[in-house]
């Protein structure tokens, strides 16, 4: 494939916001530094065109580290002797809401794994209870899979957002990063409640990994079809780095060059959705947040986890924990960000109306 005829997928996804199997596949396959490029280039174009100069920050809250599944990549699988366990109960929960709101934070994201402790009730209580303390800000979710029953009470009780990613629209793929009893079975489960999400109102997030084992070119055009399938309010990707007390400790993890061309097809893709510039990015590099951002991404999410547990949720290794990801550092944030060309916008960062009025 030679530079012109993937300048032309590219402009042709710039165009329509829509490619085939087979054309994202080859894309993604034959992808070079000139095509990046040229990529990005589009990509910048077209988040500004929906959302300006702006990225939206969120204050990531990782309550709990407990988790009842067992996913080959993850740190804090339940088969993980090694993990300090802990939980965030509502007092401790609230103060990072309130340092939180001290700090410019218009959007909490409630974030820990399928932990039984923290039933419906007790999902419920923590969001009426942010939600009366800050009627103005958004809350987010992502706890995992749920009855539809238990979603609508999260979202009756005020949580605005779900982010529930996908992780790999591929079944053979999917089983491959799962114990036998993560079947299909659970996979179409996911499926389904991304369908009830966004039925109830929700804005719903989803993703996927980007150089998870075994992925193919193939596994990711699949990811890309299923985005545009489902069309999200939100796309979180990062790369996959391995965890040292996983069966995946000697796997290779995923590279920047990769996972920033990914972003740029998503926001070409997906010109209204809001992406984040994840935590992952910025452990693999350390500008690797301001390279998503000008891939396209505009979506930063500081951790406000009390700084004693943030060791503790530890999903792969290496995580950055201190520093200048945390939302205490919001003016060194903000001076990344502002190296890129985009400035911190403090508001609740709800997904641009054109989304709203097509997709809702």
């Amino acid at each position: 494939m030679t530079i012109n005829t993937k300048h032309e997928l590219v402009d042709k996804l710039y165009q329509t916001s829509n490619l085939s199997f087979d054309e994202y596949a080859e894309l993604i396959k034959k992808r070079d530094e000139e095509t990046a490029k040229y990529l990005f280039s589009l990509s910048q174009k077209r988040r500004e065109e929906y959302y300006g100069n702006d990225v939206y920050i969120r204050g990531l809250i990782e309550f709990t580290n407990y988790c009842k599944n067992d996913c080959y990549y993850c740190g804090i699988r339940r088969s993980n002797a090694n993990v300090s366990r802990y939980r965030l109960l509502l007092p401790d929960i609230m103060q990072c809401c309130h340092e939180g709101c001290e700090l410019g934070f218009r959007t909490f994201v409630l974030q820990g794994g399928e932990d039984p402790y923290f039933n419906d009730d007790r999902i419920c209580e923590i969001v009426s209870s942010i939600k009366k303390e800050y009627p103005d800000c958004a809350v987010t979710l992502s706890i995992g899979e749920k009855s539809r029953e238990s979603y609508l009470r999260y979202f009756q009780a005020g949580a605005d957002r779900f982010l529930l990613r996908h992780e790999t629209a591929d079944y053979n793929h999917y089983a491959k990063l799962h114990p036998a009893d993560h079947s299909w079975t659970r996979r179409r489960e996911c499926l389904r409640c991304l369908k009830d999400l966004k039925e109830i109102g929700y804005q719903v997030g989803t993703g996927f990994m980007v150089g998870s084992p075994y992925q193919t070119a193939e596994n990711l055009a699949s990811d890309m079809l299923f985005l545009q399938s489902l069309k999200p309010a939100m796309v979180g990707i990062g790369p996959f780095i391995a965890h040292k007390d996983t069966p995946f400790a000697d796997k290779a993890s995923g590279t920047l060059e990769l996972t920033l061309f990914m972003i740029g097809l998503i926001r070409l893709s997906l010109p209204y959705a809001l992406i984040p510039a994840t935590t992952a990015l910025g452990t693999i590099a350390p500008n690797g947040r301001e390279l998503g951002i000008k891939a396209g991404a505009n979506v930063l999410m500081p951790n406000l986890s009390p700084v004693e547990v943030r060791k503790k949720y530890m999903l792969y290794d290496n995580k950055i924990c201190t520093g200048e990801e945390s939302a205490q550092c919001i003016q060194c944030l903000a001076h990344r960000v502002e190296s890129t060309g985009c400035k911190i916008k403090i508001s609740r960062g709800d997904v641009c109306k054109s989304y709203t009025q097509n997709n809702i």
